[in-house]
């Protein structure tokens, strides 16, 4: 589906109302999740608030489902959704802290750890999807991506922000009316024997708000393939890796799924 489809489900900056957010929010994980891994949700679906299943095109990405899990698969809207949070438990990643703000203002200075790994992509994905700026987002991946990576014109987070910002009627390079957030809550990390790079997940929940309307928020999963490269951390050469399904931190589908609880380190 084009950008012009998705901008014409919302008719004018000026409309801001709790139904049109949730289209939104709905083209949001639409587009980070389906730019990302080939799948295709039903945009119908999605605005209905209907349950549309999610199927994984990917199939030439078979080392990549293999190291984050083909689970993605069975993702649901409702499941990305506020839901019943489940009695059960799961373990925790300790994330270490930034050292220092880097370039196009990401923090860095992780070590050379798994978790650093995942930590930056965190850092990453704050600041490109959350500045709410094509502009932004597009100088972030071009200073955080090694050569044969994801481009300002192929990475999915760009695509992301790029739709959202369309169908809200707004500028490229953001504006006040729209804020973004992205709070890790849960994630995977793993190393790809296939590469000898660490594939990191992280399951955010995202919340927009737009203009006096009511914060809403929704569960979107992003992976990308993080490489250790002079000194640092970035997401390295290749297709973007197949993401970990979009669920709802401490229902027992994000439980059952693998994801484990993300804590800052002192």
């Amino acid at each position: 589906m084009s950008k012009l489809a998705l901008a014409k489900l919302v008719t004018g900056p000026q409309e801001w109302d709790r139904r049109r957010l949730q289209v939104l929010l709905a083209i949001a994980v639409l587009v980070v999740i389906a730019v990302a891994a080939g799948i295709v949700w039903s945009v119908q679906a999605l605005i209905t608030g209907s349950d549309a299943s999610a199927s994984d095109t990917a199939a030439s990405r078979s080392s990549e489902q293999q190291v984050t899990g083909s689970a993605q698969a069975g993702t649901t809207l409702a499941e990305a959704q506020p839901g019943p949070l489940s009695t059960g438990s799961t373990g925790t990643i300790a994330l270490p802290q930034a050292a220092k703000l880097g370039e196009s203002q990401v923090a860095t200075g992780f070590p050379r750890t798994s978790a650093g790994a995942l930590a930056q992509l965190i850092a990453i994905d704050q600041r490109a999807i959350g500045s709410a700026s094509v502009v932004t987002a597009q100088d972030v991946i071009a200073t955080w991506a090694m050569r044969g990576g994801p481009t300002a014109q192929t990475w999915s987070g760009v695509e992301a922000v790029t739709v959202l910002l369309s169908s809200a009627g707004l500028p490229a390079n953001g504006s006040t009316e729209l804020q973004i957030a992205l709070d890790p809550a849960m994630g995977t990390v793993k190393t790809d024997p296939a590469t000898a790079s660490v594939i990191g997940c992280v399951d955010f929940v995202v919340t927009i708000t737009a203009g006096r309307s009511p914060a809403n928020r929704i569960a979107v999963a992003d992976c990308q393939r993080m490489v250790w490269n002079e000194g640092r951390w970035m997401i390295g050469p290749g297709t973007e890796p197949v993401p970990s399904p979009s669920l709802w931190p401490g229902t027992q589908a994000s439980y059952d799924s693998g994801y484990q609880w993300l804590e800052v380190s002192p």
